[in-house]
């Protein structure tokens, strides 16, 4: 589906629920945005939005946090 679409066209009704779907399982199975919005040239900002459109649960972003040392 994602090599199909042109970069920077419009994504409208049942292709966006079919890209939706696919980025979601893509995402679920362990996939970054990053990863899924080069694999399909599109932005960040649209397959987050895709994600969250669709009600995804997004993971953190990992990585160091501010907390306090475990002891």
């Amino acid at each position: 589906m994602a090599d199909q679409l042109r970069k920077g066209a419009r994504v409208t009704g049942n292709d966006r629920a079919k890209l939706a779907t696919e980025l979601k399982r893509k995402y679920s199975s362990g996939s970054s945005i990053r990863a899924l919005a080069e694999e399909t040239g599109r932005s960040y900002g649209f397959v987050h939005r895709m994600l969250t459109e669709s009600g995804v649960q997004l993971r953190g972003r990992g990585g160091a946090t501010r907390g306090k040392k475990a002891s």
